[in-house]
């Protein structure tokens, strides 16, 4: 199994769910050897044994590992290919390293890549030598199966199989189109059309993103199959005792900032909503290249008493900022899934979530707006707070709900997939 990060080194949702996904591997005695490009060494191995691409000697032995490296050419990298990381961010990357050439790199006996890990100006570099190393170690254990999570991993899925002829399956997350709108970066676009049309079949998180890799990529229907998302059981169920140091009730915004997470919107909602209760206080948890703006879409409304940016946040101040919320929200204007919800409800939190979200296939006991309905979106979370009735019902139903989406059981759809790709 490929990825590009495992907990507790995350950006976001991707690393989650491969480490949730793994687990209920795990309890159907699967085998999982998960590659990342570079491993710190406090990875959980409770269901998997963690190989680190940066500790891997490349030795070209293999004919087809020699012909894929022949067609490697490293090339600078534009701001849209880096995921995560919008244009201001990135022209602050950007200005701290010198721009790259076109260059080919020879490769000596035994060396070895030092890879970063993270999404910086050298992340398609990265992600070419990632590839070499995938189909170096693939020609070196044994294993039935490749998986391959995003289109980071897709190339290194992809000169897997063709080292070995073992049988390829991608998972995506989330396409360029959600990431970018309609302003998409062609050549990741070309990655992930290119993974997808090489694999023996493709997992999607939901209907939604399945119906985008058919139509948008134009990826044979009968080869793709929808896997929703799942949650970690909450390990620390006790947080009831954790309360906000304000008297008012808060709105949380956690995730991304940027255009796929739709944070415009929910400052749109607070100004609606703080003209008719002045008594609530939102935050916007999370980091990323919209945050500058929604700073000052923020001062402009004047809401800058009633309304805190947090910044990232990880681990157990996750947990906490649930526990000292009244409603979350995720307005995404594209969301192939969204585990956030699921995660704020097992805190028994109520949620308004876009009808734009995979999640919103499989969750009953939340409130569904279309993203761009800042009216509904006010009504909806202004309801959550001043309706006790409303806020009781999806404080009981919600989290018996989501305590009934294990990972186990998309582990057992994803078994099936590879069922499939083994044995046909």
């Amino acid at each position: 199994m490929f990825g590009w990060e495992f907990p507790p080194h995350i950006s976001g949702g991707l690393g989650t769910a491969c480490f949730g996904l793994t687990k209920g591997l795990a309890k159907y005695n699967t085998e999982v050897l998960f590659v990342v490009p570079k491993a710190y060494g406090d990875e959980s191995e409770e269901a998997v044994r963690i190989l680190n691409a940066s500790d891997v000697p490349i030795e070209i032995t293999n004919k087809v590992v020699q012909q894929f490296w022949d067609k490697i050419t490293l090339l600078e990298v534009g701001s849209n290919l880096v995921p995560y990381v919008g244009p201001e961010e990135f022209e602050k990357l950007s200005s701290k390293e010198s721009s790259k050439t076109e260059t080919r790199s020879e490769i000596l006996p035994g060396m070895r890549f030092e890879f970063s890990g993270k999404y910086g100006t050298n992340l398609m570099e990265e992600v070419a030598r990632y590839a070499l190393v995938g189909a170096v170690l693939a020609s070196k254990n044994e294993f039935d199966v490749i998986h391959a999570h995003d289109w980071l991993t897709y190339s290194a899925g992809v000169a897997a199989k063709h080292a070995t002829g073992k049988p390829l399956v991608v998972h995506m997350h989330a396409t360029e189109f959600d990431r970018s709108g309609e302003n998409i970066n062609h050549e990741v676009f070309q990655i992930e059309q290119m993974g997808m049309r090489e694999a023996d079949y493709v997992i999607a998180v939901s209907n939604l993103t399945r119906n985008t890799v058919i139509e948008r990529y134009g990826i044979d229907a009968k080869k793709v199959f929808a896997v929703h998302n799942a949650v970690e059981p909450a390990d620390k169920s006790d947080w009831h005792h954790v309360r906000a140091a304000v008297d008012e009730k808060i709105v949380t915004f956690l995730g991304r900032i940027t255009y796929q997470k739709g944070p415009e919107y929910f400052v749109e909602a607070a100004h609606k909503i703080l003209e008719r209760d002045p008594n609530v206080r939102f935050v916007m948890a999370g980091s990323g290249d919209m945050l500058n703006k929604m700073i000052h879409q923020v001062a402009r409304r004047r809401l800058g008493s009633r309304f805190h940016f947090t910044g990232f946040l990880r681990g157990d101040n996750v947990d906490r900022m649930y526990a000292m919320s009244d409603v979350y929200v995720m307005p995404s204007v594209s969301e192939p899934f969204g585990i956030a919800p699921l995660e704020a409800i097992r805190t028994n939190v109520p949620v308004v979530i876009s009808k734009q979200s995979g999640v919103s296939e499989i969750l009953v006991h939340a409130l569904k707006v279309d993203f761009w309905d800042t009216e509904a979106l006010a009504d909806s979370i202004y309801a959550l707070l001043n309706y006790k009735g409303l806020n009781k019902m999806f404080h009981r139903y919600g989290k018996a709900e989501v305590d009934n989406l294990k990972w186990e059981n998309a582990a057992l759809k994803v078994i099936d997939v590879y069922n499939k790709a083994v044995y046909g």
